[in-house]
């Protein structure tokens, strides 16, 4: 085979991918013990070599242009596959290391990814974890997200998509608002009421509450004074400044029903769930990182 870089391209090639996930030719040439201007004749001599910008420059700060996201995104999972086949050939197969980007709705982040993270990494001390926290999707071919987790899988043959759960959802209200407006004893009640609206970020769309009447599952258009966009969180504390109804997930919002914060609203009518996926790209090689974090949810969530 012939060959296609020497050493001096390999090394750059590293201090390309240690400046685009540190945001800095300095803080990138100190974790390699090199001059910035080492790194900077290094992301130089890849720029001349593959004829694109990789970084736009500021005073300030550098940040990769979609050319760079491309080519990192691709280094960065290249590099790790050679230290993984090292770790493999010298018997190390059972410590995965790097670092491990993750995109995460905001209810899942806060609720049930992020509490358990320190568990995950007192198991694999040698990973980093970068947590992208946002209710839009993510291009894994755009982006540089090891994996993310969603609320359904697309239709993405490229992606392997494995469920986690099926989140239970349930209306609430504060005492104080149902002291104030009543509280609704059927669906039809519901027209009477201020209910939180939230809007897809993927859309723009407002999401129906997803209900159960006579055991079947429906879906129910609500109107209120109130809207959120992006964040599903704010809904919910809208709803505990007595605003009005919300419809989120149980999990939630389990320690405001508890102390009586929030109160649960026809619960007759409850029950039904959403899914949550967790997505990664298909690979002929899954890095020990990806791998051991696929597990570590699923043990966690799926039931």
């Amino acid at each position: 085979m012939k060959r296609q870089f020497d050493d001096l391209q390999l090394g750059s090639i590293e201090l390309f991918c240690l400046a685009a996930e540190l945001s800095s030719f300095t803080a990138a040439a100190v974790a390699a013990s090199v001059t910035p201007a080492a790194v900077s004749r290094s992301v130089s001599r890849l720029e001349a070599r593959l004829g694109v910008r990789l970084f736009v420059r500021t005073t300030r700060q550098i940040r990769l242009t979609d050319e760079g996201r491309l080519y990192y995104g691709e280094c960065r999972e290249a590099l790790a596959r050679l230290v993984d086949a090292e770790r493999r050939v010298t018997g190390q197969h059972g410590s995965p290391a790097g670092l491990l980007r993750v995109s995460l709705p905001t209810p899942y982040a806060h609720y049930r990814v992020l509490p358990v993270l320190p568990e995950f990494r007192a198991r694999y001390p040698q990973v980093q974890v970068e947590v992208h926290i946002s209710n839009r999707n993510v291009e894994f071919a755009d982006d540089v997200y090891d994996l993310s987790v969603r609320g359904k899988a697309p239709d993405d043959s490229n992606l392997i998509a494995r469920k986690l759960e099926d989140a239970e959802l349930v209306l609430l209200a504060s005492p104080a608002y149902l002291a104030r407006a009543g509280t609704p004893a059927t669906l039809e009640d519901l027209h009477a009421h201020d209910c939180i609206q939230f809007d897809l970020p993927s859309s723009g769309r407002r999401l129906p509450w997803a209900l159960r009447q006579d055991g079947e599952d429906i879906d129910v258009i609500t109107t209120g004074n109130y809207g959120c966009a992006e964040d599903v969180l704010g809904g919910v504390t809208l709803a505990r400044a007595g605003a009005g109804i919300f419809q989120t997930y149980r999990f939630v919002v389990e320690a405001d029903l508890r102390d009586g914060a929030l109160v649960e609203v026809l619960p007759a009518c409850g029950g039904a769930t959403r899914p949550f996926v967790l997505l990664y790209p298909h690979a002929r090689h899954m890095s020990l990182r990806v791998r051991a974090f696929v597990d570590f949810l699923v043990e966690k969530f799926a039931h």
